[in-house]
């Protein structure tokens, strides 16, 4: 399994809304990524499972980009990967692991579905919450956590390992049934 987290890359953008994926990766694995062209990886041991995790570094709106060079280089297809991501539509504290679906207006979704020509990719979406009111879309999600944010994220991350292992132990519908309904009290 290779577990793609969506981000941008640099220090700007390190502890921002939008590179949830990325965060929830170095939670995973925090030391020893290795460089490549188009993204950057690390292997991690969940469960008596070995999993590969990438970052794309094609900036997040361009993220399909690197993942044909990702699955050659791993020599994966597309049944082997699970895309890890911020969405706005849920709040924080809430997960949605998907078997498939549309890009649900996120960019580096988007720009996935379009590279590899198909909706049918696993997916966890990892709740950053709604804009408040008066703030712009971008403005939100490159913006940064604040603390109490970043504590209920470890939790939110926690669950997510929870899903992720769940996905990789009795697969993806018994890790929607269990995942999607549960919450981290913020």
């Amino acid at each position: 399994m290779v577990a793609v987290g969506l981000g941008n890359p640099g220090p700007r953008y390190a502890f921002t809304r939008h590179n949830v994926g990325f965060l929830f990766l170095d939670y995973l694995k925090s030391k020893g990524w290795k460089s490549e062209k188009f993204f950057e990886w690390n292997r991690a041991e969940l469960d008596g499972h070995e999993i590969v995790l990438v970052k794309p570094l094609t900036y997040m709106n361009l993220s399909g980009v690197a993942m044909p060079y990702i699955m050659r280089f791993f020599q994966v297809n597309v049944d082997d990967i699970i895309v890890v991501y911020d969405d706005v539509s849920l709040k924080l504290g809430k997960i949605r692991v998907r078997k498939k679906g549309s890009d649900g207006g996120h960019n580096g979704m988007k720009s996935i579905i379009q590279a590899l020509g198909t909706q049918e990719i696993k997916r966890i979406r990892i709740g950053i919450g709604e804009k408040p009111e008066g703030t712009s879309l971008v403005d939100f999600v490159l913006g940064e956590f604040s603390k109490e944010e970043l504590e209920v994220l470890q939790k939110v991350f926690e669950l997510s390992r929870d899903a992720l292992v769940t996905i990789l132990n009795e697969g993806i519908d018994k890790a929607m049934s269990v995942y999607n309904s549960l919450e981290v009290r913020v």
